[in-house]
């Protein structure tokens, strides 16, 4: 069998930054239950937030997020006094004065808060929580709107990690995706937030995308390691115009095809590699010393919605429209319009939407996924005992038979180990575990 061409790689399924994912949410979460999940956090146990700024001074056409064209600093003052006001309401009802294992702003481009916004939103956050040296403060931004003056504000703020999107160089896909961004752009702003202080950058990467080519990604891989990042993140692009309805502005017939996705994902592995980055999970890269590589020696790696960390676990508690919030209990998500967002607020009313209770076999399961995520092996005994449980993996080893066959996994008895060849098939490996898609009927990105 050819194991660059696997049958089953072009398949659909989640991307598995949480389990149960996203298309198990439904109705029966609702405000009343996140408050609920809320007050019932142990006392002056750590939590992490994340806050969503759902807008971006202009729309690409890649981008399937839940985003909106910024009209005016006026928008965006109202937007963060929203921000502000859940923050309060949280505070209320988990207690004032927990430490923050990390806050990540993200988006949407969370810098067009502007500079006052900005520090006006962190500084309600530092009276609300408790800051230390070890926390990472983290945020999204766009390279071509980052002036030197806003990077300076996000160090004064406490950023200590920035991520910066990318996607590709090429002036073909750039025109493709509606985004223009020559290399020289993404300089500047990585020369203003290392003046700024800030050391550790991240840079977002994308394969897949319309008119793209092995070559283009080559160069673009080539061009981003010369820049010096900390990360870079090579994820692959989901083409799902059903969700996302700019990207219906996307030839489909310009995509590459399931074994071009395939070579590139394998390009990047290579060369990253070769460049002296650690390969972290399926689509991670960061420098030795970087606290996620060591992590992933360690076997401290985690996955969360926000992709891979090294933050130790703790409840995230996610604020701003269509936010997630991932508690002991379960997971619980924000309304995705603004409208709705803001309406609730107003009424003193989280905007919680949708989301789930986790049973214990969803403990069970997310375990086994997000081993296999970060370290592409498990040991199902061994999990199963964390749980309480006896291993009955039976029938989940059966959907694995084709990939042992391939070569791409290994089982003994009931450990399970994915090979070098193999990691470009983790999501389908994973699959095998999840025991909610032979039914949702949801419908996923490509697994490479």
């Amino acid at each position: 069998m050819d194991k660059t061409m696997l049958p089953g790689l072009e398949r659909s399924v989640p991307r598995y930054t949480s389990y149960p994912t996203a298309a198990q949410f439904g109705s029966a979460i609702d405000a009343s239950a996140h408050r609920a999940w809320l007050n019932a956090l142990p006392a002056g146990g750590d939590v992490a937030l994340y806050l969503h700024v759902p807008y971006c001074r202009a729309l690409c056409w890649y981008c399937a997020c839940h985003t909106a064209v910024v009209r005016g600093a006026e928008q965006m003052e109202a937007y963060g006094a929203l921000l502000t006001r859940e923050l309060d309401m949280v505070t209320r009802d988990v207690g004032g004065g927990r430490r923050l294992a990390a806050l990540q702003l993200g988006g949407g481009t969370p810098t067009e808060l502007g500079g006052d916004g900005l520090k006006r939103l962190a500084d309600r956050i530092a009276d609300r929580f408790t800051i230390d040296r070890s926390t990472e403060i983290s945020i999204e931004t766009d390279p071509r709107y980052l002036t030197p003056g806003r990077a300076a504000v996000l160090g004064e703020i406490g950023v200590n990690r920035a991520s910066l999107g990318v996607q590709d160089f090429a002036p073909a896909v750039q025109r493709a995706i509606n985004r223009w961004q020559p290399v020289e752009t993404t300089e500047r702003a990585m020369d203003a937030l290392r003046h700024a202080g800030i050391e550790r950058i991240n840079i977002d990467l994308v394969y897949g995308l319309p008119t793209q080519t092995i070559d283009m990604l080559a160069a673009t891989l080539a061009q981003t390691v010369a820049l010096g990042p900390s990360r870079i993140a090579v994820f692959g692009y989901a083409h799902v115009p059903w969700m996302a309805r700019r990207q219906q502005a996307i030839d489909a017939a310009t995509l590459p095809d399931t074994a071009t996705r395939q070579a590139m994902a394998r390009l990047a592995a290579r060369d990253l590699v070769a460049a002296g980055y650690v390969a972290i999970g399926i689509d991670h890269y960061a420098r030795p010393d970087d606290p996620l590589a060591v992590a992933g020696r360690e076997g401290r790696l985690r996955r969360n919605f926000q992709g891979y960390t090294d933050v130790p676990l703790a409840p995230q508690i996610g604020l701003g429209a269509s936010a997630i919030s991932q508690l002991p209990q379960g997971f619980s998500q924000n309304a995705a319009g603004v409208t709705d967002y803001a309406r609730c607020l107003r009424e003193d009313s989280y905007a919680t939407a949708r989301g789930c209770t986790l049973s214990e076999d969803d403990r069970l399961v997310s375990d086994v996924i997000e081993r296999l995520m970060c370290d592409f092996a498990v040991d199902l005994d061994v999990v199963a005992r964390r749980h309480g449980k006896v291993a009955v993996f039976d029938d989940d080893l059966e959907r694995l038979q084709p990939f042992v066959t391939a070569g791409f996994v290994a089982i003994d008895g009931h450990r399970v180990e994915i090979s070098a060849e193999g990691r470009i098939a983790t999501r389908l490996v994973c699959a095998a575990f999840d025991h909610y898609l032979p039914t949702s009927g949801a419908r996923h990105s490509v697994a490479v």
